[in-house]
């Protein structure tokens, strides 16, 4: 008997009752859809799609996005507040505070005690911003740097804050930045994924923050749209080698096979799961050659090597992945993603905040030196920055000076951007003089977004997805393209 005749004598119960219950509807709504098509030709976005992107030349055709979870402290490191050293120890103004939702351990803020920064600050660079030193090797490169100090969101605690940094929503369910892009621009990388996700930790820590798979998922888009995340350990792709005797020739015809069921499965059911399971197959297939040489750094110099610092050949660390994310752009990748957790500092400032520093400062400024030097910064946009700031005021005992921390604050935080067409060397937007709210050229979490999909050449209102009878975007219904900031 003919494999499909089989096949069809086997339907299940459910198939049948799937397939037959479609034929009176499908029938009407070929009718209503031929009626409607003759009237006017249906606009790619009312279906679904994204239409012709981009929308208009783009300032960048690649981002890096060196996130830091567990929200980097803004007072300590990038936003300096005189008034904090001056009124070290004294009472949080109680309007400043009062009213304001901070997470369950600090509750009300109003008695809470201000703590000045734990290093000192400097200015630095033709342009004279404002670092900590905390921060040397970004201090270094602070004329090539965007600071955005009037960030704002929404959120209170990390999963929600970062969620909704990502994704424009505290709940999961939504695409991440990196799945629109890719939905919107396709894949420029041949043999390599179009967003890829790479996460590390710093050694030792006690405020390391779990990595979600929701931060670089697909949401409802087609899971073929989703980041691809590159293990710490081991190959950064699972099964990237051939079985013991199997060789690519043989390899091959097993994914042609494969291929042609899924392709009936596909026809039958139109399932865009089938069409991503299609496309992951034949990806990998090429993973199997693109990505061992993706990883040999043999072809970098010594001093390349040593721009991103000790643990750069250390595969899960942050010095790495930086390097990695420099080879992938180099290669096409449209979207990366590092994440580092670690910044949770509620009683940690003055020990773990040190180790924070010393493991991502040096990578992240040799990343946008070693674009830069490759011509490739133009067009790349380098962005660093957490989920939200940490308060001005002390969490802990101002006595315990090694127990100093400072609690979640989602009211003003900085964040820096570099290439990709945003503009060198300067400061943009302010906080108050303690560094509780954005009170200078606001930037909310929506802004901030709808800027990234403009330098990517992506009208934020026009990259929308049909779902559950409404039409999603990053931006929700909110966010202005900040174009102070855009060279």
């Amino acid at each position: 008997m003919h494999p499909l005749q089989q096949r069809h004598l086997e339907l299940t119960r459910r198939e049948l009752l799937g397939r037959g219950g479609c034929g009176l509807g499908l029938g009407a709504l070929a009718y209503l859809l031929g009626r409607d098509a003759q009237a006017a030709e249906p606009k790619p976005e009312k279906m679904g799609l994204p239409g012709h992107l981009p929308h208009f030349a783009p300032k960048a055709k690649h981002i890096i996005y060196l996130f830091q979870n567990g929200a980097p402290t803004h007072v300590d490191l990038f936003d300096y507040k005189p008034a904090l050293k001056k009124y070290h120890g004294k009472k949080v103004p109680e309007e400043a505070v009062k009213g304001k939702r901070f997470s369950t351990m600090t509750g009300n803020g109003v008695g809470k005690l201000l703590l000045g920064n734990v290093e000192p600050f400097k200015q630095r660079g033709r342009c004279g911003a404002w670092v900590s030193d905390f921060m040397p090797h970004t201090a270094n490169i602070v004329d090539d740097l965007c600071f955005v100090k009037s960030m704002y969101t929404e959120a209170v605690n990390h999963a929600p804050g970062i969620s909704f940094l990502l994704t424009g929503a505290e709940l999961p369910g939504r695409p991440a930045l990196g799945a629109w892009l890719n939905y919107g621009l396709g894949n420029p990388a041949d043999d390599l994924p179009a967003y890829v996700v790479m996460t590390s930790v710093t050694k030792n820590t006690s405020c390391g923050q779990i990595f979600y798979d929701f931060y670089w998922g697909s949401g409802f888009l087609p899971s073929k749209y989703q980041g691809v995340k590159f293990r710490s350990n081991g190959s950064p792709v699972l099964y990237i080698d051939d079985p013991s005797g199997m060789s690519r020739k043989v390899k091959r015809e097993i994914l042609d096979g494969l291929d042609s069921l899924n392709a009936i499965k596909r026809d039958d059911f139109q399932d865009p799961e089938i069409t991503a399971r299609m496309a992951q197959y034949e990806m990998a297939f090429k993973m199997q050659t693109s990505v061992p040489e993706l990883t040999d750094f043999s072809s970098e110099s010594e001093a390349t090597l040593a721009s991103y610092g000790p643990d750069v050949k250390q595969p899960g660390s942050f010095a790495y992945n930086c390097l990695m994310a420099r080879r992938l752009v180099e290669r096409g990748v449209r979207s990366v993603q590092l994440m580092h957790a670690g910044w949770d500092q509620h009683n940690s400032l003055t020990t773990e905040l040190y180790n924070q520093c010393r493991d991502t400062d040096q990578p992240s400024a040799a990343l946008v030196q070693d674009l830069k030097q490759r011509g490739l910064l133009e067009d790349t946009l380098v962005i660093w920055g957490g989920e939200f700031g940490r308060t001005p005021f002390l969490q802990g005992k101002l006595s315990d000076r090694k127990r100093w921390g400072r609690d979640h604050h989602p009211y003003a935080f900085t964040t820096w951007m570099a290439g990709g067409g945003v503009k060198p060397g300067i400061s943009y937007g302010a906080s108050d003089e303690f560094g509780i709210d954005a009170v200078e050229n606001r930037v909310h979490v929506h802004d901030f977004q709808a800027t990234l999909l403009h330098l990517m050449g992506v009208d934020h209102k026009k990259l929308t997805y049909r779902f559950q009878g409404r039409d999603f975007r990053l931006t929700d219904v909110h966010g202005h393209v900040v174009k102070d900031i855009l060279l």
